[in-house]
């Protein structure tokens, strides 16, 4: 998450609480009767977990006797920790896996998968380079860690036909976005050629540098990239299955793969017989499109959104 979306995100989350304000007295808003009190402990996801915290800081805003933590030990990190009872919900950028099903079975810890987002990365080149579409096996051979190749003319099988240099602009080592992309196209998270621009948290410096350089390339979210696209051009990417254009419809329906995700949360069995908790991830995902619309992810359709809380109201 970079500053700048980070400040974004602050933005909308005041309007968004002014807006609770102006409705403070609606008694039919879900946890909008101010009576609620207590503590609830979410860790996980740092993708999953500038979301989490936009929907508590107005679900907050709205019941101020009730504490929020939202921590960032990675999906890997929050399961460990979520199987162990120590959190209420886990933030995850992934599926749970199953030696974590079954550490949570051991623990007699019950859960949900329950969807809340999508997540797209955007791979942007200058508007005057004339390919449309690369494949993973491509970017692979642009960014992979072994990778020496230093002009557009150097990447295997380019149908079109560009000699220019390629200048690379990626986010830091810290960056999620960083260690979503190197896993999904390198093959492993954190595996990449580091002579590139290393922007750290800075995506002006993407928009900024591939935008004033012919052979320039960068990768960064999608809404982003929309906030932009008069200036960069978006690559359709070639997962296996032909060349798909990143957009709200592909994400959604999980065409534009690998670089589109679902985003969960996983609430605990034990943990919704709280009626905090209960309260507020209804309130999550009753105000989750909205929020996320607001502050850079892809909305659910009407029928994910659905069949995340029919998942709610099962494990409840």
């Amino acid at each position: 998450m970079t500053s700048s979306k980070w400040f974004m995100i602050l933005a909308s989350v005041s309007v968004l609480a002014l807006g609770v304000a102006a409705c403070g007295d609606d008694e039919e808003s879900s946890g909008g009767g101010g009576d609620l009190s207590g503590t609830i402990r979410i860790d996980g996801s740092s993708t999953v977990a500038p979301l989490s915290e936009a929907v508590a800081e107005q679900f907050q805003g709205e019941n101020p006797d009730v504490r929020v933590t939202v921590g960032t030990s990675g999906t890997g990190g929050g399961f460990e920790k979520f199987c162990a009872g120590e959190t209420a919900i886990s933030d995850a950028s992934r599926a749970i896996e199953a030696d974590e099903v079954e550490a949570c079975e051991k623990a007699g810890i019950s859960f949900e998968e329950v969807r809340v987002a999508t997540d797209a990365l955007t791979v942007v080149v200058n508007p005057q380079n004339p390919v449309n579409c690369l494949t993973t096996e491509q970017l692979k051979a642009v960014w992979g860690p072994a990778s020496t190749l230093s002009s557009w003319s150097e990447i295997p099988d380019l149908e079109d036909e560009f000699s220019e240099d390629l200048q690379l602009f990626g986010p830091g080592t810290d960056s999620g976005t960083f260690d979503y992309f190197t896993e999904e196209i390198n093959g492993e998270e954190g595996a990449s050629r580091k002579d590139y621009n290393n922007v750290g948290e800075d995506d002006n410096a993407t928009v900024n540098g591939v935008k004033g350089a012919p052979g320039g390339m960068g990768y960064f979210g999608f809404s982003y990239f929309t906030e932009n696209e008069g200036s960069l051009k978006a690559l359709e990417i070639d997962g296996g299955k032909g060349c798909v254009a990143p957009s709200v419809e592909t994400a959604q329906n999980d065409e534009y793969v690998p670089l589109s995700r679902p985003l969960f949360i996983y609430p605990s069995g034990e943990a919704l017989e709280e009626e905090v908790v209960k309260e507020f991830v209804d309130y999550y995902l009753e105000n989750v499109n909205d929020i996320a619309e607001a502050v850079g992810y892809i909305p659910l359709t009407e029928e994910q959104l659905q069949a995340s809380q029919d998942a709610v109201a099962t494990l409840g």
